[in-house]
C-alpha cells in the first residue's frame, strides 16, 4: 500500500529491521525530511556526521548508510532513481522562517511536523537533530559556501531504505518554499518486506 503525506504535513511510524521503505515524490521538485530513532532506545538517533564520516561523503545514495549517534548502521540505501540529496542541513522550523523573515508569523516546517508525530512515542522535539533531506538539492563551492538549488528529482523518482534495526521514523513532505522549488507538494511512501 502506498501511503501520501500531503503537502507541508508529516507522519511517524515503526519500521522493522529487514523491512523496507520506499520514498517516492509524485511531482517532481519535491523534498522529504527523514530522522529516526532506535525503537528500543530513544537516546539513539540518526547522526548526519557519523554517516558523513563514515561514508567518507556528503552525497549520499545507493549502497550508503545512515549510522547513529552511538556508530550503529540505521539505515541502507538499497536503490535511488534520483542520486542528488542532503544530509547537511537541518530541518526548516519556525524560529528558521521568523529569523529569515525578520518577523513572528507562523510558518509550517518540518521540524515542528515531526516533533508533532515523534511526540505520540514520547520523544521530545529537542531530540531531533539533522535530518536526511531525500531529494534536496545542496551546492557547495570551493569556499565552502551553501546554496539550496531546485531539487532533480522527477515525478515517480524513489529511494529505497533497509532498515538495519527496528527504528521509529519520522517524514515529511518539506514546507520551506525555497526548498521545493517554491512550490509545496506531497510526498508518498510504502513499507514492505522485500522478496
Amino acid at each position: 500500500m502506498i501511503n501520501q503525506i500531503p503537502a507541508r504535513m508529516g507522519t511517524s511510524f515503526l519500521l522493522k529491521k529487514g523491512h523496507h521503505l520506499k520514498v517516492i515524490t509524485p511531482q517532481s521538485e519535491q523534498v522529504s525530511d527523514l530522522f529516526c530513532f532506535n525503537a528500543n532506545d530513544y537516546r539513539e538517533s540518526l547522526s548526519s556526521g557519523r554517516s558523513i564520516d563514515y561514508n567518507d561523503s556528503i552525497f549520499l545514495t545507493t549502497g550508503h548508510t545512515l549510522y547513529s549517534n552511538q556508530s550503529q548502521p540505521m539505515l541502507r540505501i538499497c536503490d535511488d532513481t534520483c542520486g542528488r540529496h542532503d544530509i547537511l542541513l537541518t530541518p526548516c522550523s519556525l524560529k528558521m522562517f521568523q529569523i529569515l523573515a525578520g518577523n513572528d508569523d507562523y510558518h509550517p516546517s518540518c521540524h515542528e511536523n515531526l516533533a508533532r508525530h515523534f511526540a505520540s512515542y514520547g520523544i521530545d522535539d529537542h531530540e531531533i537533530s539533522t535530518t536526511f533531506n531525500i531529494f534536496m538539492n545542496v551546492r557547495l563551492n570551493q569556499k565552502g559556501s551553501i546554496k539550496i538549488e531546485p531539487p532533480l528529482a522527477e515525478a515517480g523518482d524513489y529511494v529505497v531504505f533497509e532498515a538495519c534495526m527496528d527504528l521509529i521514523v519520522g517524514l515529511t513532505a518539506c514546507a520551506h518554499e525555497e526548498t521545493n522549488n517554491f512550490s509545496c507538494k506531497p510526498i508518498q511512501y510504502q513499507i514492505f518486506v522485500p522478496s
